[in-house]
């Protein structure tokens, strides 16, 4: 008798192994690209992309802001954080394919009361519960695909982050930059305002110039200082943003640092759009997720099937002493199959569901990619333009200089009126300023196709925040790991 539930353990058991060789291995399909791209783009250079790309700068104090923010901004370490969820959700899913056990012990201890005689009785049983479902159709195996490539989108997703947050502080640094220079130049124009100034109103006293000029003159010195105001304004709330962005409270930490708006390294090298796209972390992750949903389409297709669950359990137990309860043992193991018959249509409903979310990813990545093109051609259209402009500016620029020096030169020999020289004079010094924010908006288009082409680069991984209680329960699982 006992020969023969061996073997028929030892039969069901070799079922059970055919069983998972020949279930379905799930299939990871690879997405179609959605959209048609070109071959090359409409400008390149030939420079090489560092992997840090702001290194290409120069700038040591752009290079520690970016370095001590891509470990202390919180809004990066809020990624981290939703990569650490996800990784431990993948964990979770994948303890589904390997069996469960479970330890059971119960004590009982009775006492019966019979014409005065008091009589105890114990009762102690040790158990271990054992559960296995068969993955026939690799449901679970879908699913844990799924979560795995939610984990590596995540990944991208930190990566996206992270690019992000240096193109802010590159952007923001040298605004501040552009914004000290006008602050410079503002300065500067006040004090040659006044000059002018004091030399209308000597014309004016040698009756050589009306009241009019000198009021004209006051109102252009109370203008230029009107902008050295706004521009010492951005001045300090580029500092408190500069602040916020390397996750620091908002101070003036840069209230005496000179900031020079560089000279741009030569173009880089950008490749075809194929590799723009394979590079860029947000396009790969959108890229994951289509394969996350068509995983889970495939495991509500799987669930529409059989389950079959494999249960066993080993008993034993004593009704006398504890030091007997290992002398009696019984074992069970059974199989359960389980067909979904009627449901209402709701698996039917799921497998609908989760085609639709596979479209809406598909379509998602779609735009994405159109986008990352597009960032990419603003910026090198943006980028050339802004060059064009630039030398253009300053050519006007260097004219100007020349007009109002003559004109100075003239006014003050008589030969033109004042408002000759105002207006010469306000012309250059809106050319000034034109020509500062010309250099910074070509830095930012810089900044903007570094962005839009860079791919992901090393990063250290920050330690989960804690509060006083989870800290506790950290600690505790912790001994109970050691102690296993």
């Amino acid at each position: 008798m006992i020969r023969l539930k061996r073997q028929l353990r030892k039969r069901l058991l070799c079922g059970i192994l055919l069983l998972l060789v020949g279930g379905c291995s799930p299939q990871i399909k690879k997405p179609a690209m959605p959209v048609e791209i070109s071959d090359s783009f409409s400008a390149a250079g030939t420079a090489p992309l560092p992997e840090k790309w702001w290194s290409a700068f120069e700038d040591d104090e752009l290079d520690s802001l970016i370095e001590n923010a891509l470990t202390k901004n919180f809004d990066l370490q809020t990624a981290w954080d939703r990569l650490a969820q996800t990784e431990a959700i993948a964990r979770k899913n994948s303890a589904i394919l390997r069996p469960q056990a479970e330890l059971e012990a119960f004590f009982k201890r009775s006492r019966q009361e019979n014409q005065g005689l008091t009589n105890y009785s114990s009762l102690y049983t040790l158990g271990i519960a054992a559960s296995y479902e068969v993955d026939l159709w690799s449901k679970l195996r879908s699913l844990q695909n799924a979560s795995q490539l939610d984990v590596e989108a995540g990944r991208d997703a930190v990566d996206t982050a992270a690019i992000t947050l240096a193109a802010s502080i590159a952007n923001t640094w040298y605004q501040l930059g552009e914004n000290k220079v006008l602050v410079r130049i503002a300065q500067e124009q006040i004090d040659a305002n006044k000059k002018v100034l004091d030399i209308v109103t000597v014309q004016f006293r040698k009756g050589m110039a009306s009241a009019a000029d000198v009021l004209r003159q006051r109102q252009l010195v109370a203008s230029t200082e009107a902008r050295l105001i706004t521009a010492e304004e951005t001045v300090e709330l580029l500092q408190y943003q500069l602040s916020v962005l390397i996750g620091k409270q908002p101070v003036l930490a840069w209230r005496q640092t000179s900031i020079d708006l560089p000279d741009l390294p030569p173009m880089p090298e950008i490749g075809i759009p194929a590799e723009v796209l394979q590079r860029r972390p947000d396009v790969r992750q959108g890229y994951r997720q289509i394969k996350a949903a068509d995983q889970r389409l495939a495991a509500a297709v799987a669930d529409q099937y059989p389950r079959i669950s494999i249960l066993a359990n080993i008993e034993t137990s004593s009704g006398t002493s504890v030091h007997d309860l290992f002398d009696d043992w019984l074992a069970n193991l059974a199989a359960n199959a389980i067909q979904p018959l009627f449901d209402a249509d709701l698996r039917k409903a799921e497998v609908e569901r989760q085609k639709a979310i596979v479209s809406e990813r598909i379509h998602i990545w779609g735009q994405t990619i159109l986008y990352a093109l597009q960032d990419v051609e603003a910026a090198l259209t943006r980028h050339q333009q802004q060059t064009q402009l630039l030398e253009n500016l300053e050519r006007q620029l260097s004219l100007a200089r020349q007009t109002y020096q003559q004109n100075r030169e003239s006014y003050i020999k008589g030969k033109v009126d004042y408002i000759r020289v105002l207006e010469s004079l306000q012309s250059l010094q809106e050319l000034e300023r034109n020509v500062v924010r010309a250099q910074s908006t070509l830095i930012q288009s810089r900044i903007d196709l570094y962005r839009s082409i860079a791919g992901p680069f090393d990063l250290s991984r920050p330690t989960l925040a804690q509060t006083r209680n989870s800290n506790e329960a950290a600690a505790a699982s912790e001994n109970v790991t050691q102690d296993e």
